[in-house]
């Protein structure tokens, strides 16, 4: 089971900011419990500095991880807002895309990354996805697990302390495993009320590798929320009377949630007070009768299934009976 380092948690009172706990990864590096995330959609344009204020904010509100990804195209604004904080002192995540499984092509790729991001190293980075494609939407179905040796290879050359995968269901990592091959220190999914993967998450915690959950609000926010989308909402009435119970937002409760159950979340945010607010979980525990009632939202509803990959043999996750 993962170790949670710094199980009480205090507020700076000479700055302000949250000290937040680390998790412990396999490889003996610790890893902070809380990111900020920076995708913003694939219909998003961020603003010329959007992220990097995004990232300075949250530097001065604690954070100590920041994540992103080359395909998510502002590296360079991590970059810049990453030059105001001591390199050692953050967590800097980053990842793979699609286009570039073959082995060959990890170290350059995790390059381009680092001149993007005016870093010498990351300290994790992620296979974004098992399923290759170039960007002339042809499939590449090289085997992911000779991107993983790239990734092994990138590792030794020292461009990254850690190595991990995004978006691999456990037959995956069982493979990765059975090969010899060197255990993923850390996995990147989709996590959150309606989807909560506890068979996957139980999986994890006997291999001890750290979990990040992306999407971590899912569907509360109503202008975010698909038609068949399960309840609650940001204004369901029991969870903001849960949320008022414990001084706190509704938000609050469902980053806290993942929290407890293990979960290193992900939330992103451009807007400075939101960006405070999310990273403002770590002085409360829940109830065991609140956390039944946040288990029963569970409803395996994934929001980003990625349908459009269907047909690669990769394609990572469980095909719903009406596709």
């Amino acid at each position: 089971m993962l170790l949670l380092l710094c199980a009480f948690l205090s507020i700076s009172a000479a700055y302000g900011a949250v000290v937040t706990p680390t998790y412990k990864m396999n490889d003996g590096y610790e890893i902070p419990a809380i990111a900020l995330g920076t995708w913003l959609g694939n219909n998003s344009k961020p603003g010329v500095n959007e992220v990097e204020n995004a990232v300075i904010w949250a530097l001065d509100a604690g954070y100590k991880h920041v994540d992103t990804a080359w395909i998510y195209r502002v590296e360079d604004q991590v970059g810049r807002g990453l030059k105001k904080a001591n390199r050692d002192n953050v967590f800097v995540t980053t990842k793979l895309w699609n286009d570039k499984h073959a082995r060959s092509s990890v170290i350059p790729a995790l390059k381009e990354s680092l001149q993007n991001l005016q870093l010498e190293y990351v300290d994790l980075y992620l296979i974004h996805w098992p399923v290759g494609q170039f960007f002339n939407n042809s499939y590449d179905s090289t085997d992911y697990l000779d991107t993983w040796r790239g990734m092994m290879d990138a590792k030794q050359a020292g461009l990254t302390k850690s190595i991990g995968l995004s978006n691999f269901n456990q037959k995956m990592i069982d493979r990765i495993l059975e090969n010899e091959l060197e255990k993923p220190a850390a996995l990147q999914v989709e996590l959150n009320l309606n989807l909560q993967q506890p068979a996957l998450l139980d999986y994890c915690r006997r291999h001890s590798i750290v979990v990040m959950g992306y999407t971590p609000f899912g569907s509360l926010f109503h202008n975010k929320a698909k038609a068949d989308a399960p309840p609650p909402r940001v204004d369901d009435p029991e969870m903001v009377e849960m949320a008022n119970r414990y001084n706190k937002t509704v938000p609050q409760i469902a980053l806290r949630y993942l929290v407890e159950i293990g979960v290193i979340p992900l939330p992103k945010s451009l807007t400075k007070s939101r960006i405070e607010q999310n990273i403002d979980i770590f002085d409360f525990s829940l109830t065991e009768a609140d956390k039944k009632q946040l288990r029963g939202y569970d409803k395996n509803y994934r929001t980003i299934a990625q349908h459009k990959w269907l047909n690669h043999p990769y394609y990572p996750f469980e095909i719903p009976a009406k596709i």
